[in-house]
């Protein structure tokens, strides 16, 4: 299985819609994750306190999974588990990778060095495509 390329953001998904846009277009797939604590329905709550293996509720919109766990989440767990066949996932939470900091006409990447790299949306889309799509200059 190939691992997403993972990057951090700080703004919502909303600034990102041209960049969603152009990874559509080329039929790339994309996931979006909370790196951060969050409150379950009480019911879904109450069934995964209780031992249910997942507890589920859907709707039209999409649907919101409740599944128990023990300890700290793994970040590589949680890749294979949610987003396999993806080849970005944007991560909005604390974890060391390049961060994306604007994503219009084009795309912005902090590197942890101080360094940065900008690509045209284009060039940043196609670059996923590779093992190593924004080697550091």
């Amino acid at each position: 299985m190939k691992t997403p390329h993972i990057l951090r953001v700080s703004r919502g998904p909303d600034s990102f819609s041209g960049l969603f846009r152009s990874l559509d277009e080329e039929g790339l797939r994309y996931g979006w994750l909370e790196y951060s604590e969050v409150e379950a329905p009480p019911s879904l709550a109450a069934a995964a306190a209780h031992g249910a293996l997942r507890a589920v509720s859907v709707g039209e919109a999409g649907s919101v999974v409740v599944k128990p766990r023990r300890g700290a989440a793994v970040l590589k767990d949680l890749l294979r588990e949610h987003f396999r066949g993806c080849a970005l996932v944007l991560l909005r939470g604390s974890v060391a990778a390049p961060e994306l900091i604007e994503a219009d006409q084009t795309c912005r990447l902090c590197f942890s060095d101080g360094t940065s790299r900008t690509l045209s949306t284009e060039s940043f889309v196609s670059a996923l495509r590779r093992v190593s799509p924004w080697p550091q200059a």
